[in-house]
């Protein structure tokens, strides 16, 4: 019989050592952590106590994104009132720029809007060129990534040399209508494989916003 054979067997009977338990004791493996040789029953023991760490630290990790989640809702939310209390569109832009520098410490927030017929004189109306229509209408969600080579990058004037990740976040569902670009001078703020839902949720809320006002 070899070592496969044994396996095979513990685990073929998994109560081979209820029924023999003075085993336990007289069978000895090396410590973990140490030369010594110890009782099968204190390295079960060990282990357990591994096992136990390794759940308590998931648990932690859970509560925490579980905790930071709370917290970016209980943001959106602020901001959906302060949109809902908009009466009218500069308001609105207003509402969503201080929220998203305040709330989400995002200092550095851009808004285009085509197609809808908005106050006159809104730096929210200036015009888009073709291609960076066409790139936010086919977008299809939320996109996150450097800011060298967007075609969206002009559109934070003066402050586009020093911006080093983008956060796109395209308005309308079936029928793009405008653009809410977030930027920021730290490269890993905004990253291709973070998160967007609630980037995407913050955009359904502008354009809500935006639709019900132009």
């Amino acid at each position: 019989m070899n070592e496969e054979d044994v396996a095979v067997f513990l685990r073929a009977h998994p109560r081979f050592f209820d029924q023999h338990p003075e085993l336990l004791e007289a069978i000895r493996v090396p410590h973990p952590y140490g030369g010594r040789a110890i009782p099968l029953a204190e390295r079960q023991v060990v282990s357990l106590r591994e096992r136990a760490r390794s759940l308590e630290a998931k648990l932690g990790e859970l509560i925490r994104v579980g905790e930071e989640n709370d917290a970016i809702s209980e943001r959106v939310h602020r901001l959906a009132i302060a949109l809902l209390a908009a009466r009218d569109f500069p308001a609105l832009a207003q509402a969503l720029y201080f929220n998203l520098r305040e709330d989400f410490s995002v200092p550095h927030v851009v808004l285009r809007v085509w197609g809808k017929a908005l106050p006159a004189g809104c730096i929210e109306a200036e015009p888009v060129s073709d291609k960076q229509r066409q790139a936010a209408e086919t977008m299809g969600r939320p996109q996150c990534g450097p800011a060298a080579g967007s075609p969206f990058l002009a559109w934070f004037g003066e402050t586009a040399p020093h911006l080093h990740s983008l956060a796109l976040v395209p308005l309308g569902g079936t029928g793009i209508f405008g653009l809410l670009a977030l930027g920021s001078e730290d490269a890993g703020r905004f990253y291709p494989e973070m998160g967007t839902l609630y980037l995407r949720r913050i955009g359904e809320l502008c354009a809500v916003g935006v639709g019900g006002r132009s």
